[in-house]
């Protein structure tokens, strides 16, 4: 900064000001500082930066080691966000989302001096772990579910799972079936929720819920299960890759779809339009749930600590409608 400063002909304070964008600088101070700083390929030093104020450029990501798609999207959502925002990110993964394990994490992200910490805690565990833990760091959680103590960012599982169901009845279809997500994770129970709730609301029979895992095989399994049962003519998937595997299932016995059973999906991975048939699925919008971590954390941050704060709204998802769900035949 100081070689900027000589070689534009300004103070170090000046220089500082031009890139912090302040606004009592002249047009043409700005353009002489730039210039200098552009000449010398000149890169605010984070560390030094996070030094003077006392306050770092980076924020600190809790997760747990993880290659399934909601999760890992997530983390990428908070990364470009936080890039936006002029901050780096510092990653700790986690085999176990425990009380013991996240406040471990916490504090080896505090003696960083991060500026704050998002926990993505997507499953029971990871929830129990934060209700009334102290952090001594500005936290933001993602999927956190229920009045928690600490700000949380969400997607609206149960309007996700209610605009799946609804679609489905307007269909013609009596009734949807469910293949549920594990018992342990929000995100499951939220989407059983929400699906119950389409039915109960239509006034339509309540299925018994079929529980699997996130993984193709689960929906694979599940389907060879169900195929010789002619009284089911949809079915709500979870996520997309027990959709996947449940299409597969349904191909191999010969059942169409969506001619004979109507399938639909959640989370609109990259591969859902090239499933066959081309999967009819909730999109979830992993890139805000990025920024309202990112600017939830930044408003703790800046904001009086004796001030209320304020919950972000749920993400709210959308239906995509493909090849894979249809009208009932008769």
């Amino acid at each position: 900064m100081s070689d900027v400063a000589r070689l534009a002909g300004v103070s170090h304070q000046t220089v500082s000001r031009v890139l912090n964008n302040h606004p009592s600088v002249r047009q043409e101070t700005r353009e002489r500082v730039l210039r200098a700083v552009h000449q010398l390929n000149y890169r605010p030093n984070a560390l030094a930066r996070g030094l003077a104020t006392r306050r770092s450029r980076v924020i600190g990501v809790v997760s747990f080691d993880t290659i399934l798609y909601g999760p890992a999207a997530t983390l990428l959502g908070i990364e470009r966000a936080a890039r936006a925002a002029g901050y780096g990110i510092n990653i700790v993964t986690l085999e176990r989302l425990d009380r013991a394990g996240v406040s471990s994490a916490i504090d080896a992200l505090a003696e960083q001096s991060v500026a704050g910490v998002v926990l993505i805690a997507p499953v029971v565990s990871a929830a129990m772990a934060v209700h009334g833990m102290p952090t001594g760091v500005p936290a933001v959680v993602v999927e956190l579910g229920g009045d928690g103590e600490l700000p949380s960012v969400s997607v609206d599982q149960v309007a996700g799972a209610r605009l799946a169901v609804e679609h489905l009845l307007e269909l013609g279809h009596e009734t949807v079936w469910h293949i549920a997500g594990p018992r342990d994770w929000l995100e499951a129970r939220d989407r059983i929720d929400g699906w119950r709730l389409a039915l109960e609301t239509a006034g339509r029979r309540v299925p018994p819920v079929i529980t699997g895992d996130w993984s193709p095989r689960a929906g694979y399994e599940i389907g060879q299960s169900l195929v010789d049962r002619p009284e089911i003519s949809a079915i709500f998937c979870a996520n997309d890759h027990q959709a996947l595997g449940l299409l597969r299932a349904l191909h191999q016995r010969g059942v169409r779809v969506p001619d004979d059973v109507s399938v639909v999906g959640f989370d609109d991975i990259p591969e859902a339009a090239y499933f066959s048939p081309p999967l009819t699925t909730i999109r979830q919008d992993f890139d805000e749930v990025g920024r309202r971590c990112v600017a939830a954390l930044l408003e703790l941050l800046a904001a009086d600590p004796s001030s209320g704060r304020t919950k972000p709204p749920p993400v709210q998802p959308t239906l995509v409608v493909r090849d894979s769900s249809g009208s009932r035949k008769s």
